[in-house]
């Protein structure tokens, strides 16, 4: 029975072995402080320091966004896992859109007719339109700002971070050839070991040295072009960013101009009118009795758009905390509006 093996090429699989042994003595040895090692250059130190910072936060950012953008975590989830498989997101309604059916659906069992129901279902359909809104800033947001940054993580710091790696491997192969020539160096004058003299061991020490050296200025060099260009990445960060914040202005706008239009078809069906709170029980009022026209001042002084609290004793006499002279003027208006008598001097004004 014929047996098909892999061809393995045994010298360069105990080369590779060799120098990951070497690799882990030198680190181990730097770990417990008694060998030397190689620093590198203060501009690559904070060439480096100035990547990790903007991966950490980069990362930071994009999460925090899409947090926003889909505050449910399962939904980022099952996103996230759609993206991977290169599959279009499922549609889901917002919980907006969900209180805009149920508005809808309520106001027509509730009466369509009636004020409560055609609010009802005015106020649905603005909120379906504040959906809609919704799932475009969320579509826009992510194109222009979150995945332009998540690409930046996933290539050019992933390339980045492999570099590294690469380039602190060569430093560790190149501090372990500076050992061994040193050890070389220590060795002269000494008889032959293994058949080798101590001038062969030192010249193969120091050749290893030079293509280790050569070898370790390469990766650097090229480490260097790459870090380089992460300021380059910022500025491209920075107009998706721009983006990012026209994309709020305006679905914000959208918002607004949607509500608005929402509260002037529900200023048409008809205000609610004001109340006026007597001994803890509510009485309908007409609704310019809520504000009254100071003629010394001729302006306008309103008394809580929402309604006005006043207490009578047994007797029939009010019972008012301190107010100006404007909002006591006003209070006589509302009061005559809805036939009360009372003595207006009972009001303090201050």
């Amino acid at each position: 029975m014929n047996i098909n093996l892999p061809n393995f090429n045994m010298k360069n699989l105990v080369r590779e072995a060799g120098s990951t042994i070497s690799r882990v003595v030198q680190l181990t040895e730097e770990k417990l402080g008694t060998t030397e090692r190689t620093e590198y250059d203060l501009h690559f130190q904070n060439l480096a320091e100035r990547a990790d910072v903007t991966k950490s936060w980069t990362e930071k950012i994009v999460r925090d966004t899409e947090s926003v953008l889909i505050p449910n975590p399962q939904n980022r989830v099952e996103d996230y896992i759609f993206e991977k498989i290169e599959k279009s997101r499922p549609k889901r309604l917002s919980n907006l859109e969900h209180l805009a059916l149920d508005m809808i659906e309520a106001g027509g069992d509730f009466g369509q007719d009636l004020p409560y129901g055609q609010a009802l279902i005015k106020v649905g359909q603005a909120e379906q339109k504040l959906g809609q809104c919704e799932h475009d800033f969320i579509a826009t947001s992510g194109i222009c700002f979150t995945q332009p940054l998540r690409k930046f993580l996933d290539g050019e710091m992933k390339t980045i971070t492999k570099e590294r790696g690469i380039l602190e491997t060569k430093r560790l192969d190149l501090d372990a050839c500076k050992n061994r020539v040193k050890k070389a160096r220590s060795m002269l004058g000494q008889q032959s070991k293994d058949g080798i003299s101590p001038e062969a061991a030192l010249e193969q020490a120091e050749r290893d040295l030079r293509v280790a050296q050569a070898e370790f200025d390469r990766q650097s060099e090229i480490t260097k072009l790459l870090l380089d260009g992460i300021s380059t990445s910022q500025a491209s960060h920075l107009r998706h960013l721009h983006a990012f914040i026209q994309t709020q202005v305006r679905y914000y706008k959208q918002c607004t101009d949607v509500m608005d239009q929402l509260q002037r078809e529900l200023a048409k069906m008809g205000p609610a009118k004001p109340r006026l709170r007597i001994n803890s029980e509510d009485v309908d009022g007409p609704p310019s009795a809520m504000q009254s026209c100071d003629s010394e001042t001729n302006s306008i002084v309103e008394l809580d758009s929402a309604h006005v609290e006043l207490d009578l004793d047994d007797d029939g006499s009010a019972q008012f905390s301190a107010i100006d002279m404007g909002q006591a003027k006003a209070l006589t208006h509302l009061l005559e509006d809805f036939d009360i008598d009372f003595d207006t001097s009972a009001i303090t004004t201050v």
